[in-house]
């Protein structure tokens, strides 16, 4: 894979507090924000001409949604989201194992087969963590390795989750969190997020 100017790791949230309509408005969310013109033009937009990204599912256990896919104008941007649209729900629901989660979205960006001027890792859920290793450490772990994480926290079931994403998970230069109200108002959330990400942390309105 050519050299891009981001990797970019997705990593959401797909247990069990997570029903299969609210999976299929994330899903769906994700799959139509990189179907936006302005989304593929800002991974194009870089010195380096494209961004490459991944997605992972993770609950109690995680797995590659979709493996990394160079996005550098509206074609490739639109073969991600048919990849995203068509990714079965793996692994099965179960905890909200985050800090599991967050270690092996790391391990998917050390993986990434570009060079990457620089390295983010995007955390999406509606819990806080419950299982499994904490989120604080791997979250410290992952800033000193040179990647910034960001969070949206979905507040449907825990309406203080913003809090929990931001003393647990961000982290690194400009790292921020960012929430919203429920799934419904998933697919908006995740293009403002998406492209704050991809042009370096820009605000977006």
């Amino acid at each position: 894979m050519q050299p891009v100017d981001l990797a970019l790791c997705l990593a959401i949230d797909v247990s069990a507090s997570v029903d299969f309509a609210e999976f299929g408005l994330m899903v769906g969310g994700l799959a139509a924000a990189f179907r936006e013109a302005d989304i593929a033009a800002a991974c194009a937009a870089g010195p380096k001409g494209g961004v490459a990204v991944a997605v992972l599912f993770w609950s109690g256990s995680a797995e590659v949604a979709v493996p990394w896919m160079r996005i550098d104008g509206e074609a490739a941007a639109g073969a991600l989201a048919e990849a995203i649209d068509n990714a079965p729900r793996l692994p099965q629901p179960g905890a909200t194992a985050l800090g599991p989660g967050m270690v092996a979205a790391l391990a998917l960006l050390a993986a990434c087969p570009a060079e990457a001027a620089r390295l983010a890792l995007d955390v999406s859920g509606d819990g806080a963590h419950n299982q499994g290793r904490p989120p604080g450490p791997v979250r410290d772990l992952g800033v000193d390795a040179g990647v910034i994480i960001n969070g949206l926290a979905v507040l449907n079931e825990e309406p203080d989750l913003l809090a929990h994403y931001e003393a647990e998970v961000i982290g690194g230069p400009g790292a921020f969190a960012m929430s919203c109200a429920d799934y419904a108002d998933f697919a908006q959330a995740i293009r403002r997020k998406l492209l704050r990400e991809i042009r370096g942390g820009a605000l977006v309105a």
